[in-house]
């Protein structure tokens, strides 16, 4: 009680004092209002068991009923409906688990040994263009409802460059095969000797048979996001969502698939030469790809030392930071906050 009055007088609030040592602020009126406290009682406070608590001996009648031949095998659920029909209630199906769950019977059932443990997000990291590519497949509106393009679409994920693109009306493993040998003809992959990851969901082009046998010939390495998380594929995710909400899409669906190549071509072409990304510092794609951005983002950094020095009293500190990092992570280790 001294202590939190001291911190009181000090400028803290009264609950987190309380919180700090663990007490609570309805316990400290109380022994302010008792006046002088010789010792904690709390630990001494008598606590009765609830009235409606369950004896011992009945519990272990409920534990010797799930243990029965024909219930052994039985959730507790079916156990108190099988109960009822013959008129009598044992307990709730929360009351038996948590007696199985004391005595040690509640516990995982199957040919595994344990319940498997969460996969780790597949990580990579690319330290220049054509290092990490990420693809996906979408499905664009046609001219009437239930009917569908797919946009098959290859991203790098270091620039964000769209590298490769393809529109067909169904979606198979050969028809990825063309786009991804098409995407590594235009980027000039043969000449690289650093090997190419490309990741993506877990699809059926994507785990196609076809599919990974090209991919072995070019000598890229496939990776896989976890099943049913599409965070762990967000750079697609993210190009998806641009180009559905891109000014001008036909949210009412294409005409005829030609429309919706040609559609599709002038976004691309937007997006790598015209489109200032935010994460790249307001440089476009291609520039980044091609090497060009560092020169644009420091000379953008020239003017703003200019303007600095040229009235330093409306700069309170350094200039805006204009660097590109030079590696991007894919799925990056999340840290662990204590």
């Amino acid at each position: 009680m001294t202590l939190i009055q001291q911190a009181q007088s000090h400028g803290v609030r009264l609950a987190p004092a309380c919180a700090l040592l663990n007490l609570h602020v309805r316990t400290y009126h109380r022994w302010m209002r008792e006046g002088e406290v010789k010792a904690d009682r709390r630990p001494d406070v008598p606590r009765p068991a609830p009235r409606n608590k369950y004896t011992q001996e009945q519990r272990d009648e409920m534990a010797e009923l799930c243990n029965q031949p024909e219930y052994r095998s039985r959730p507790p659920a079916f156990i108190v409906a099988d109960q009822l029909d013959q008129g009598c209630y044992v307990g709730s199906e929360s009351t038996l688990y948590r007696v199985l769950r004391e005595q040690g019977q509640n516990h995982h059932r199957g040919r595994q040994s344990a319940p498997q443990r969460q996969r780790m997000a597949t990580t990579h990291q690319a330290d220049g263009p054509n290092d990490i590519w990420s693809w996906d497949i979408t499905w664009l509106p046609g001219p009437a409802r239930g009917v569908w393009f797919y946009l098959y679409l290859i991203m790098d994920v270091y620039s964000r460059k769209i590298v490769g693109h393809e529109i067909y009306p169904c979606e198979t493993g050969e028809l990825a095969c063309e786009v991804i040998e098409k995407a590594c003809w235009r980027e000039h992959m043969a000449a690289r000797d650093k090997p190419l990851i490309l990741h993506s969901d877990n699809g059926s082009p994507m785990k196609a048979a076809t599919f990974l046998e090209t991919l072995y010939a070019l000598g890229i390495t496939p990776s896989y996001s976890r099943p049913r998380v599409s965070n762990d594929n967000a750079y697609s995710e993210s190009l998806f969502k641009t180009l559905k909400y891109r000014p001008g899409f036909p949210a009412n669906g294409f005409a005829t698939i030609g429309e919706a190549r040609d559609w599709v071509h002038g976004f691309v072409v937007w997006y790598n030469v015209e489109h200032r990304h935010s994460m790249l510092r307001y440089v476009t794609p291609e520039q980044r790809h091609n090497g060009e951005a560092d020169r644009i983002l420091a000379h953008r950094k020239q003017v703003l030392e200019a303007a600095k020095a040229e009235n330093p009293q409306r700069w309170s500190g350094q200039t805006r930071n204009l660097s590109l990092p030079d590696s991007v992570t894919l799925n990056p280790d999340k840290a662990v906050t204590c």
